[in-house]
């Protein structure tokens, strides 16, 4: 019986994850008077001035902040240069009210132009990191499907650089990550670990829950016994419970590593975390292209396809 549950869910994972790549369900969805409710639950809103006022309340709350401009589908220098500069005057507006270096964000190199130019994403997220190292903060640089792993990894090398505290992400489902986090592991090295959010296959990719938290466990000791500064992105109680022992262990103090966790899930257990001293940092995404962003909240929590199938049957 178990193992027909996690049988089923895996299959449910992956049909949502394809209907995260359907133009028809988008539109069906995005039309959904229900899906409103989804997009506040998990989206900041639609405009920069959005995401500002969530961050003012999360910053007052004790939380500090990622902001995520959304947006993937990026396929011209247009788009590229339009995404570059929305994050430019993000940053200068969270300078501007003076919500940094609470808020930094975080950025998607396929929204910068990396699938058709990778030279052209690495000098826009440049301009970004120069703008938030004026700005008083830092950027982290998202993680995306496994094919862009390797350019993103060498990208980030490149900005080091000149801006040492960019930071990376690496997902425990892929079989690399705990070599990648042996590498990271350094002085001065911010590194997200979270699970990963994309459909991948068996060659790169462990399919069970089970091994990915397994894999988790093992990039998190490795994270915790190394030398940089791990960003624990996860909203499962024993793994947020395992963070807390290992941060022990390893003699870390509650300033010499962070919790993450997505907007609008598990809010209270962000709130405890935070009043028991730990950085507690809240990924706030905010735009228009919310679809396929919400699509993965959902194929990461099965339990919540309740969303979607009302927005999908209101249609009828």
């Amino acid at each position: 019986m178990a193992s027909g549950s996690v049988y089923a869910r895996h299959m449910l994972r992956s049909v949502i994850l394809a209907a995260a790549r359907s133009h028809r369900v988008e539109r069906i969805v995005e039309t959904a008077p229900v899906s409103r409710s989804i997009v506040r639950r998990f989206i900041a809103g639609e405009h920069a001035e959005d995401a500002l006022q969530r961050t003012r309340e999360l910053v007052a709350d004790g939380l500090a902040v990622t902001i995520d401009h959304l947006g993937e589908d990026t396929t011209n220098p247009q788009q590229a240069e339009a995404t570059r500069d929305e994050y430019l005057h993000l940053l200068d507006a969270l300078h501007a009210a003076e919500l940094t270096p609470a808020a930094e964000v975080s950025l998607k190199l396929s929204a910068l132009g990396q699938v058709f130019d990778e030279k052209l994403a690495y000098e826009h997220a440049r301009a970004i990191c120069a703008k938030a190292s004026e700005a008083g903060t830092t950027v982290t640089l998202d993680a995306e499907d496994h094919t862009t792993t390797d350019s993103t990894l060498e990208v980030l090398a490149r900005l080091r650089a000149d801006f040492p505290t960019t930071g990376a992400v690496l997902q425990s489902y892929l079989r690399r990550t705990e070599a990648d986090c042996r590498e990271l592991a350094v002085s001065g090295s911010r590194v997200r670990l979270c699970k990963g959010a994309y459909k991948e296959p068996e060659s790169v990719a462990y399919q069970s829950r089970l091994d990915v938290d397994k894999s988790y466990v093992r990039c998190l000791n490795v994270l915790m016994a190394g030398t940089g500064y791990p960003m624990l992105a996860t909203h499962d109680p024993r793994l947020v419970a395992i963070g807390e022992d290992r941060a022990k262990w390893f003699d870390r103090n509650p300033d010499e590593f962070e919790f993450q966790m997505l907007y609008g899930v598990r809010p209270d257990e962000q709130l405890r975390l935070a009043r028991l001293g730990y950085t507690v940092r809240v990924y706030l995404p905010y735009g228009t292209q919310w679809y396929a962003y919400m699509m993965r909240r959902l194929a990461e929590r099965p339990a919540n396809l309740g969303f979607l199938a009302r927005a999908v049957t209101s249609r009828g």
